[in-house]
């Protein structure tokens, strides 16, 4: 008769501790009923509509690494920051490409040790008119990292090649592209463009049309070069973008968050 009691004691506690107007709070000495009024389980709605919600535990963690890396690699990381994703990023000079990469990857608490992309970014009004971009993930911890230097047309870049095999083709690619020089790359030459291509495609200053332009010439059985031939002229279109006329994109909030470095702080 005891256990019959007890059990339906148990029925009537389960039940008054799933309806949705006891608010419960779990202590260390167990669970206490606090009161009887309706619990607001709704968090705020998001008035901007995004497809990644951000996850801030995931973003402090990313902030404390940067600060670490940053202690570690004060003469060459210039600065971190979070990007508009929850991204981090090192900012670092040219001459810490080798040792920041080789951190990276080495660190038992970084581990990253899969370069997923090398790129590059022509900004001719800069003094460094390129920006290079190693995008590196960590499979052990499941975390990406970006990493970002700068040179100029002339000065040249070290090679990674012998820290990531995989940054063999990238490079090529960035060299034929933009023209970055790697030193010490093992076979620096163009991966995309045809042989005795002039000029690097993806600079600002190379003309949309290009300079010269291929056919296949039937008297030379063969596909020929000729300096391109534009039917019209070119014309300039002075058109805003559609998006600058929505005040939600003039307002919108700044693309990265720079993380604040002990250094910064003592200051």
């Amino acid at each position: 008769m005891q256990h019959v009691r007890m059990a339906s004691l148990l029925r009537q506690l389960t039940r008054t501790i799933r309806t949705p107007v006891v608010q419960a709070r779990v202590c260390s000495n167990g669970m206490k009923f606090m009161s009887n009024t309706p619990v607001e389980t709704k968090e705020a709605a998001e008035t901007r509509p995004t497809v990644r919600k951000h996850n801030l535990a995931q973003k402090s963690q990313l902030k404390d690494f940067g600060r670490y890396a940053a202690e570690c690699l004060p003469k060459f990381i210039q600065k971190v920051q979070i990007t508009g994703t929850d991204e981090l990023e090192l900012l670092i000079v040219p001459e810490g490409i080798l040792p920041v990469l080789q951190f990276l990857k080495d660190h038992h608490n970084a581990q990253f040790a899969n370069l997923s992309d090398v790129t590059a970014i022509d900004v001719p009004s800069r003094q460094y008119r390129f920006e290079i971009v190693y995008n590196i993930l960590s499979v052990r911890f499941n975390s990406r990292i970006r990493v970002k230097t700068y040179t100029d047309e002339l000065t040249p870049i070290d090679s990674c090649c012998d820290i990531f095999a995989g940054a063999n083709w990238y490079e090529r690619e960035v060299w034929d592209m933009y023209g970055v020089f790697f030193a010490n790359h093992p076979d620096l030459r163009r991966i995309l463009t045809d042989y005795g291509f002039q000029g690097h495609p993806f600079r600002k200053d190379f003309p949309l049309s290009g300079y010269v332009e291929l056919r296949y010439d039937d008297e030379c059985k063969r596909v020929v070069a000729e300096p391109i031939e534009l039917a019209q002229e070119f014309r300039r279109f002075e058109l805003s973008a559609p998006w600058e006329q929505f005040p939600n994109f003039r307002n919108a909030n700044a693309a990265t968050e720079e993380v604040p470095l002990p250094k910064d702080e003592k200051k």
